[in-house]
């Protein structure tokens, strides 16, 4: 069957998967009742659709607010099922589901962006500026690498990354052209070339990049430059994460990408056949919604 020749992508939720696409995203979750549940919501159109979606660099802030405000709130919303109370919030859009991503975005920002730099500058000795930009890149990895492996041996979200499974397995399948059936998606990776574990890996490279000429500022000024930076360093890092999915078939391209995809072995588990069926049912009903609008081959998608 002939690939197709767009993507789709998502994120696990607990007990659940988020898939999106174009304009609109779609939760599908297990209620305890053993139902899938499912809830679709159009995407704001003025970051999906407007210009900001297809000017390059620009464009990586939506990679941005996927990766810790849209995941965010589908995951509130996903609690809710999972427990039994899927109407106590009556899903996530409005002011609750903006300021509850806005607070995923920031707390994300000073704690992987912020944070690393602050130690580095409180150093009571001085280093090079060479040394002191790979050191806090260096602190900036290894406070996200353990972050990971430290929530991933908690239960619920061994859980949660099993979903996570799931989802690559369905992107990938469906991406290849295969049949979305649960025993043909499972012959598939958990391990994904645009997923959202990348684009943070990524993150963590091209800061030490991007802040090394900066030198060394003030202690104020290392804070502001590091916030500021954001915007340029997502952009850049979601250029490269397009490119390399894009040449990820490619020899040389794959020693490139080799670490994000062995760091999805922290973030990824293998799921059973209902977490597929799952993924699958998420997938499903955001390629229903999107059958009257098809995506441009220039839309991406990142799988987290």
């Amino acid at each position: 069957m002939t690939k197709h020749e767009f993507n789709y992508g998502g994120q696990a939720v607990i007990e659940g998967v988020m898939m999106r696409g174009g304009s609109r995203m779609a939760v599908a979750v297990r209620a305890p009742s053993g139902e899938i549940v499912v809830r679709v919501e159009p995407l704001n159109a003025a970051l999906y659709q407007g210009p900001i979606s297809r000017i390059p660099f620009l464009r990586g802030l939506t990679m941005l607010w996927d990766a810790l405000g849209l995941g965010l709130k589908a995951m509130m919303w996903s609690a809710d099922v999972a427990v039994g109370e899927e109407e106590a919030r009556g899903g996530f859009q409005g002011a609750l589901g903006w300021v509850s991503g806005a607070v995923g975005l920031i707390g994300g920002v000073v704690l992987f962006m912020v944070l690393p730099s602050l130690l580095v500058g409180l150093l009571p000795f001085p280093l090079s500026p060479l040394v002191d930009n790979l050191l806090e890149g260096l602190i900036r990895l290894a406070m996200m690498v353990g972050y990971i492996w430290a929530v991933g041996r908690l239960p619920d979200v061994a859980r949660v990354f099993a979903y996570h499974g799931a989802e690559h397995k369905t992107i990938n399948a469906y991406e290849d052209g295969a049949p979305l059936t649960v025993e043909r998606v499972q012959a598939y990776p958990t391990a994904h070339t645009r997923c959202g574990t990348a684009f943070l890996l990524t993150v963590v490279a091209v800061s030490i990049l991007v802040l090394a000429p900066l030198g060394q500022p003030s202690l104020p000024m290392r804070v502001i430059s590091r916030v500021l930076a954001v915007p340029i360093i997502a952009g850049i890092s979601y250029e490269w994460l397009r490119f390399s999915a894009r040449h990820a078939h490619r020899p040389w391209m794959r020693p490139l990408i080799g670490p994000s995809l062995a760091l999805q072995r922290l973030t990824t588990r293998e799921p059973d056949d209902g977490m597929v069926e799952v993924a699958i049912r998420a997938l499903e009903t955001v390629l229903a919604e999107a059958e009257e609008e098809r995506p441009s081959t220039e839309e991406q998608v990142v799988a987290s």
